[in-house]
């Protein structure tokens, strides 16, 4: 990537990357993020071996009936909780007018040619994964780092995308070598948790819509 092709993304209001670096990408409605959100970005950076993770603030979940808090409130709230020097919390999806998580990772692997992408997940995003739109096209086109929650790692392990990918999973101790390896690959890992919800906090009138 020149100069120049830098500077657009820079205009475009894009992060900039890289070929060679290991980018995780941490997608989510983030409404509003929280300490678990810190705390599993952390964890991925040391355990995945990331040069750097972006946070993809989206404009609404599809497989949510109800819509978030305005972006612009959950981008200023995601910032506050995620101070690391690492770390970008981005709104890319809105930049680029994507909806869905394999139209996202299509565009993003063209605007970054050389970057290596993991997609990160909760072991709950595991579970109910198949009900992504073209979750399989995901699979194999990026490695996926998988990250275990609170009573969602027997669910994870039994999902439909975990016994159809059996074969592509790594074991935790070569963790560090997921972004190294060529897709369909994946790896769950347990981690200490921080036991908190964006449901949780909005249940508990800490955050308005």
């Amino acid at each position: 990537m020149d100069r120049r092709e830098r500077a657009g993304l820079v205009r475009a209001g894009l992060p900039v990357a890289l070929p060679g670096m290991t980018i995780g990408l941490l997608g989510g409605s983030f409404d509003p993020a929280h300490d678990g959100h810190a705390h599993i970005t952390r964890e991925a950076l040391k355990r995945f071996g990331l040069d750097r993770v972006w946070w993809l603030v989206s404009p609404g979940n599809p497989l949510k009936s109800e819509g978030p808090a305005p972006m612009a409130r959950r981008m200023a709230q995601a910032r506050q909780v995620m101070r690391h020097p690492r770390v970008t919390v981005t709104d890319i999806e809105a930049r680029l007018g994507t909806r869905y998580t394999a139209q996202t990772l299509e565009r993003l692997i063209a605007l970054y040619p050389g970057v290596r992408f993991v997609w990160l997940m909760g072991a709950d995003n595991l579970a109910q994964f198949d009900r992504w739109q073209r979750w399989e096209w995901i699979m194999q086109h990026v490695a996926v780092g998988v990250i275990a929650r609170p009573a969602s790692r027997l669910t994870a392990r039994v999902s439909k995308a975990a016994e159809r990918f059996e074969r592509a999973r790594i074991p935790a101790e070569s963790a560090a070598l997921l972004a190294r390896l060529p897709p369909p690959v994946w790896c769950l890992v347990n981690v200490p948790m921080v036991n908190i919800s964006s449901t949780a906090i909005r249940e508990s009138g800490a955050w308005r819509r």
